[in-house]
């Protein structure tokens, strides 16, 4: 641990770690409203930047910065003194524990070639490049060359998600993307180390033999500590040695537990060691552990915006003041050629469409593991590398350039590349049910993107046999778009028997597509309380009376309007046998009709209704 700032002391040393404790400090006065201004102005960023559409962490390093080097309102070195570098390890690995969670096995089997060449290949070049940017275009020393290099490696899983949920790209892109996020961290940071310990020793010396003999000790360190403690923590809960008040805090403990083992075993093993064990939490069937993922992804949002805003407030002026156009160059050329040859090198042999490539090459933003792990760095090179303080800025200044330009350019670049629409018309349903792949499966014949999405599993077996995109997650839980391939989708239908599950489900997704498109099956409930989403179909269709026509053999089924048959001559040919459910605009946008009854399909649109299984011609 001590590369992420646990030091060891001697004998007689332990006094000043303990007066470096906040609550043991003579200025406890100034610490809690400190801490307090922290956690507020990291939940009021985070607001904001929900208001104004922007990704978070440039709000939230914005806030840092006014907090710290402008106004001085915030010192962490003096705030938590030697604590500093504990605190920021452990909120890390809890960050890449939850990571871990939303990594989904069938994702990997589907992408294990193009997600081992990034993360091998791909780091390779891109640590190669951006040491050579570094020197040449910075000035840097060779040690601290190399030392940038290998943390420019990692991308942001943290601000990648928000950005993939912002974008919605088509394919397998994303899940490309957060898959390399989250393994390029970890191989990331542990190549970083093992070139901090050769440039922070004076005999150090830096071989290929040597960091393949270290990432060898740090994976496999990390691999057995973190099966471990999984398999330890699942055995715990299919045994019921715990209460279900315990669950969480046990689960948190054991996190941070898991990491401090794996980090004082062999340096930085502990992050893989949490974030396999995160992903072997998410993958198994033996427990659920929803609960637990719940509760992890409300703490990282905390953890991040006051790790944010902790870090960027650490920075001093004069450090900022070193940032010319020297650096703006040096961050152009990560982003336009860096990247770009890394990525189509490392996905050479790869079957992936030239779009979704290119796309994964335009996407690269740096987060809260690059910076943090660069200011733990820079106080050990202190005095032992001359322009070591140049690191902490230029990582800075890489993370808030990269999720800038990525964040502006990465929809509009989507869009051009035909991997996302300015107004996606793909529809997500909530709830496995025969009405609900009937449905499915009429939209998917038509062309429209549809994901099916059910806690259980189990219930999805038709669906994904039919060839119907399908995620086994929950969607009442906090943040349940990262864990459903959401490319393409414009709007929520929540279609479980549940009523209370379809409101809770419009609620979340609210905060995603809009509440202007989110919707969910009747109920009995007041339909004027807007959160709980707008009322689907014609009155009095609800679970049980769709369940019941789809008992009776009806089925979903499309037709073209035109101006010859018009919706008016539809409901004539058909009569009451056929219910009308949902439209696409113009070959476009689908809208699902409610019952207040807003929108009213019209020629050139295609209408999609439940009907008694009969021949019938699609345009009669």
């Amino acid at each position: 641990m001590e590369a992420l700032g646990f030091r060891s002391y001697g004998e007689g040393t332990l006094h000043p770690v303990i007066s470096s404790l906040p609550f043991l400090s003579s200025s406890q006065p100034s610490v809690l409203p400190a801490l307090a201004g922290i956690v507020a102005a990291g939940v009021a960023a985070q607001w904001l930047a929900w208001r104004l559409k922007v990704p978070s962490i440039l709000l939230l390093l914005a806030m840092g910065l006014l907090l710290g080097p402008f106004t001085g309102l915030i010192d962490p070195e003096a705030l938590f003194g030697d604590l500093l570098g504990p605190v920021i390890s452990l909120a890390v690995a809890v960050i890449l524990f939850e990571g871990g969670l939303t990594l989904d096995m069938r994702e990997f089997r589907a992408l294990i070639a193009p997600v081992t060449g990034l993360v091998t290949v791909g780091v390779l070049v891109t640590w190669a490049l951006a040491t050579w940017a570094a020197s040449t275009i910075l000035g840097f020393s060779d040690g601290l060359a190399v030392l940038s290099g290998a943390l420019l490696t990692v991308t942001g899983p943290t601000v990648i998600a928000p950005l993939l949920n912002h974008v919605r790209p088509t394919g397998a892109a994303g899940p490309l993307l957060k898959w390399e996020g989250i393994v390029a961290d970890v191989i990331g940071a542990t190549l970083a180390v093992l070139v901090l310990g050769a440039v922070s020793s004076s005999q150090g010396t830096l071989t290929v033999g040597g960091i393949g003999m270290g990432l060898l000790k740090t994976f496999g360190t990390g691999v057995i500590v973190g099966a471990l403690c999984a398999g330890f923590l699942i055995l715990s809960l299919r045994q019921r040695w715990l209460p279900d008040r315990l669950e969480v805090p046990v689960t948190l403990g054991l996190v941070l537990g898991t990491y401090a083992l794996g980090d004082s075993i062999q340096h930085e093993a502990g992050l893989l060691a949490v974030t396999l064990m995160g992903f072997m939490l998410a993958n198994q069937r033996v427990v659920r552990v929803q609960h637990i993922a719940e509760f992890k992804e409300t703490l990282t949002t905390l953890l991040l915006a006051c790790l944010f805003i902790v870090l960027a407030a650490g920075i001093q002026r004069a450090d900022l003041a070193q940032l010319d156009g020297a650096t703006l160059l040096f961050v152009l050329t990560l982003i336009l050629v860096v990247r770009p040859v890394a990525t189509f090198l490392s996905l050479a042999t790869s079957k992936l469409p030239w779009q979704q490539k290119t796309f994964v090459a335009a996407v690269a933003p740096r987060g809260v593991v690059a910076i943090a792990v660069a200011a733990l760095f820079a106080s050990r090179l202190d005095g032992i590398v001359p322009d070591a303080h140049r690191l902490v800025p230029t990582i800075f200044a890489v993370a808030s350039g990269t999720v800038l330009i990525y964040g502006l350019g990465a929809a509009p670049l989507a869009r051009a590349l035909k991997l996302a629409s300015k107004n996606p018309g793909g529809t997500l349903l909530v709830g496995a049910s025969a009405f609900a792949e009937s449905l499915a499966a009429a939209l998917k014949q038509e062309g429209i993107p549809v994901v099916l999405v059910d806690s259980n599993p189990r219930r999805l077996g038709d669906a994904r046999m039919a060839g119907i995109m399908t995620a086994s997650a929950d969607a009442t839980s906090a943040h349940p778009a990262e864990h459903i391939p959401m490319g393409g989708l414009g709007h929520m239908l929540a279609l479980t028997p549940n009523e209370q599950v379809n409101r809770l489900a419009t609620q979340q997704f609210a905060e995603f597509f809009g509440r202007g498109e989110v919707f969910r099956l009747q109920d009995g409930q007041d339909d004027r309380d807007v959160s709980g989403g707008r009322s689907l179909f014609a009155k009095g269709l609800t679970y049980q009376e769709l369940s019941r026509r789809m008992a009776a053999g009806e089925t979903v089924r499309a037709t073209d309007l035109t101006e010859e048959f018009s919706l008016e001559t539809f409901m004539e040919h058909h009569g009451q046998a056929a219910t009308p459910l949902l439209m696409r605009r113009s070959g476009e946008r689908t809208v699902p009709l409610t019952q207040a009854g807003e929108s009213s399909p019209g020629a050139g649109d295609t209408l999609f209704y439940l009907a008694p299984e009969a021949p019938m011609e699609k345009n009669p």
